[in-house]
């Protein structure tokens, strides 16, 4: 690496390092985050799409990560399940004010393997388990206390943490990046933009004007 001025050989602040994987990139300021974000480090917004090209974001909580992607959970009934099953494409963004660092993904979906989802499951808590079981979650809902039934009856059901089985239809999404851009917070709005691009197997890096 370049030292030079606190500089990377691309003339980038340091923080962006000489990675050829952005994963490798993206885990050092996730570590950062992990130091200096009050809550959620993970929190992350997901943008899917309708069938009439309608955009909807929300925040989940990223729950996963590897070299083939990253992971979030959820009910595949709800809004954001039916759209990713009728579009597998998907984008998302973190945003850390502490650091003032982004990061934003492009790519497609992919829903995760049953012992991955199994695993993460089993490790919730028990109420977290529960709610999974008593919530349709997007549908709409007459009154509260129709869903804070559902949670007693399930409680009921399921009284031991063991013995809460992961409900079909809440799994794992796994977002395959094709792109993950890097973004530094800079004085007078002269950010720092580091573009990867997923060709032929193999990631390219490309500046970007802010």
């Amino acid at each position: 690496m370049n030292q030079n001025n606190g500089k990377n050989s691309l003339g980038l602040d340091r923080c962006f390092g000489d990675l050829d994987n952005p994963i490798d990139l993206f885990k050092n300021w996730f570590s950062e985050a992990e130091k200096s974000e009050i809550n959620d480090p993970n929190a992350v917004a997901v943008a899917t799409a309708d069938k009439k090209n309608q955009p909807n974001v929300r925040m989940v909580l990223l729950k996963g990560l590897s070299d083939k992607g990253f992971v979030f959970y959820t009910n595949f009934n709800s809004k954001k399940g039916e759209e990713l099953k009728n579009n597998l494409k998907s984008s998302m963004c973190f945003h850390w004010k502490s650091l003032r660092r982004q990061v934003r993904v492009l790519g497609t979906v992919e829903e995760v393997t049953a012992s991955e989802a199994d695993e993460y499951y089993n490790s919730r808590p028990y109420k977290n388990k529960i709610g999974a079981w008593a919530s349709n979650q997007s549908k709409q809902l007459e009154q509260r206390e129709i869903f804070l039934k559902k949670i007693k009856e399930f409680e009921k059901k399921y009284k031991e943490q063991d013995s809460i089985p992961r409900p079909p239809h809440w799994s794992g999404w796994r977002i395959i990046p094709k792109e993950i851009e890097f973004w530094l917070d800079g004085e007078g709005r002269i950010h720092e933009r580091l573009l990867y691009v997923k060709e032929n197997k193999s990631w390219k890096k490309k500046l970007l004007y802010p």
